[in-house]
């Protein structure tokens, strides 16, 4: 019985113990980095810029890497360094650099550092969790601009429900609009046509057709001919050559990949159909 009761009261001075030297921590989830990456490439394609993204954790291990098309191949090794130096020292590269800028130069001896400006650590409930790291974009201000995006994605939670009433979905219809912008990742319009258009190649968007009302004759894939590029990403022609023919109507539903040739050639009128632009 003594002994049962000298083993009880152990336990519970060795869990006081651990309750005084142990302490909780948040930690980042794979599912943070991806949205860490997710908001530094929105805002690298709202820039119409290039870079590097990389995460890591507290420890300065990498979670998450991501290379914007175009940028120079170095930014990989640049980035992570970046996101290692905020993590590790708990703060962000800029004020390193400009401290070796003022003539501390000393510090570029140090093991595993890089005081380049674009990197910045990633706090939650105060704690840092780690940092994410941005190299290759137009200028060093640039990179820092990407990095605090990531930031914001992070911290920013889920998007709020978005809710349109019948009225506005009908008032859309009637003009031809967009109903929902979330471009960095999808779009839903509220299409309507009253004739037939030009060919379309959307390069980066997947269009989701739904016909709502009317028909219309669908022609993918062939030629564009005659094309224009008249916006980043969108390229217009005239027709398409070759290509294969469909008749849509009310309740159809088609999928159209990304840089794949399409074009009403007829329309009833109205032809009313939801597209979502998904990427």
């Amino acid at each position: 019985m003594k002994h049962t009761l000298k083993l009880a009261i152990f336990s519970l001075c060795v869990a006081a113990l651990q309750a005084e030297i142990l302490v909780d921590k948040p930690s980042l989830t794979s599912e943070g980095a991806r949205r860490v990456i997710q908001g530094a490439v929105a805002e690298a394609k709202r820039l119409n810029t290039t870079g590097v993204i990389a995460v890591v954790d507290d420890g300065g291990n990498l979670m998450a890497l991501e290379r914007v098309d175009g940028t120079f191949a170095a930014g990989a090794n640049i980035s992570i360094g970046k996101a290692r130096t905020a993590a590790q020292f708990q703060k962000p590269t800029k004020v390193f650099e400009e401290t070796i800028g003022k003539g501390r130069t000393a510090m570029v001896a140090l093991n595993d550092f890089t005081p380049l400006q674009g990197g910045v650590p990633l706090t939650v409930n105060g704690r840092i969790v780690g940092a994410v790291g941005v190299s290759g974009a137009a200028s060093a201000q640039q990179d820092e601009e990407l990095a605090l995006a990531g930031v914001r994605a992070l911290t920013a939670g889920p998007a709020p429900i978005s809710y349109f009433p019948s009225a506005t979905v009908t008032a859309a219809f009637a003009k031809g609009s967009v109903l929902f912008d979330h471009s960095d990742k999808y779009m839903i319009h509220a299409s309507r046509r009253e004739k037939p258009g030009q060919a379309e190649i959307h390069t980066e968007d997947a269009d989701i057709v739904y016909v709502l009302d009317g028909t219309a004759t669908l022609v993918t894939g062939g030629t564009a001919v005659n094309t224009k590029e008249t916006a980043p990403g969108e390229l217009r022609g005239d027709s398409i050559q070759g290509g294969e023919t469909r008749h849509l109507a009310k309740g159809d539903v088609i999928v159209i990949p990304a840089g794949m040739p399409h074009w009403f050639k007829e329309t009833t009128v109205p032809f009313l159909y939801y597209v979502v632009k998904a990427r």
